[in-house]
């Protein structure tokens, strides 16, 4: 027996140490890169901003593929069912940390490993020029007039919409009628075209259409103006109780699983703080009205923690979840 033992460990230690070497020369092929939303939208922007300055660190591409479906949980699942090699990237924004309270997946953040939380962004509530409102407040009288008639563009539950419209509801006691879509682009076609009347929606992706006028911006999600688009209202002005929401807005980052290889971590690391500091980078996010984070390890999943926090107990607040954050021990912020 002694024999047999001696034997499954030194296997055990040949393939643990060859998994080490292997991890040593990653990338030794291309990586592929899960975005959870579709084309056009916030977090597809920032995947293609970001990723042609990462890889040139890395020496090798990463092939982007779009995985929509399910607020970001198909992508997710996904993910964390391809092995441990760090081969295997996803492209995520805010929606894990909501999974819970949702019963949308067991999954969250927690189970990945934060390579870079790139950038946060604010949040836009965009209209169809044809609607007849001008600002936010008078779509709250509008729609207090005509309760569930006014449709809002949604990106499902625990999408960015799905959480404005807690806040919306707990603040004003509006009531709409939702049309989900697979991620921000979409849903501003779908505002473009008439299908639904409004949408709040991350401003990076909707920018241009307000700039160029092909959408009309009801109200910024925010306390503070925007450089370039101060035009826009903040949603405090005519709703002060949104204060307590504030800061608040979705973010974009880069995560592979938890438990890749130290060695391999380090390399995604590196490529995409290098690919962050690119001035093309700074302005990308400059252009879309966003904050630089660019962080990662222990201190990105900080800011994880925090956001889940504060978000998951805003929306059981509003009696907007499946769960209690307490039953899934998430504390109080």
């Amino acid at each position: 027996m002694k024999k047999i033992y001696f034997a499954l460990f030194a296997l055990f230690l040949v393939s643990f140490t060859g998994f080490q070497a292997i991890a040593a020369d990653f990338p030794s092929k291309d990586i592929q890169g899960i975005i959870m939303w579709g084309a056009g939208g916030g977090t597809d922007n920032a995947t293609r901003a970001i990723t042609p300055l990462a890889e040139p660190y890395l020496g090798k591409q990463v092939v982007l593929i779009n995985k929509p479906g399910g607020t970001g949980a198909i992508s997710t699942q996904y993910v964390y069912s391809r092995p441990s090699d760090g081969y295997t990237l996803l492209y995520g924004a805010e929606n894990p940390q909501l999974y819970g309270i949702l019963k949308l997946s067991k999954l969250d953040y927690k189970d990945f490993y934060p390579v870079n939380v790139l950038a946060r962004g604010l949040v836009v509530i965009v209209a169809n020029n044809k609607t007849p409102w001008n600002s936010f407040k008078e779509l709250v009288d509008d729609a207090a007039k005509n309760p569930g008639k006014i449709k809002m563009g949604s990106t499902g539950p625990g999408g960015l919409p799905f959480t404005v419209s807690a806040m919306l509801r707990s603040a004003t006691g509006f009531d709409v009628r939702t049309v989900p879509f697979d991620g921000d682009g979409p849903g501003i076609t779908a505002t473009l075209g008439g299908h639904v009347d409004f949408f709040p929606v991350a401003l990076g992706a909707a920018r241009e259409h307000i700039r160029a006028g092909r959408l009309k911006a009801l109200a910024l999600v925010s306390d503070t103006k925007v450089a370039g688009l101060e035009d826009i209202p903040l949603i405090v002005d005519d709703f002060p109780v949104f204060k307590k929401y504030l800061p608040w807005g979705p973010f974009y980052g880069v995560w592979c699983k938890r438990d890749v290889p130290e060695a391999a971590k380090a390399k995604l690391v590196e490529a995409f703080k290098k690919g962050a500091d690119d001035p093309k980078f700074k302005q990308f996010i400059e252009n879309i009205s966003a904050v630089t984070m660019n962080i990662h390890g222990e201190e990105a999943d900080k800011f994880l923690t925090h956001w889940q926090s504060v978000t998951t107990w805003l929306l059981h607040e509003a009696n907007a979840t499946k769960v209690s954050p307490e039953d899934l021990g998430i504390p109080k912020p």
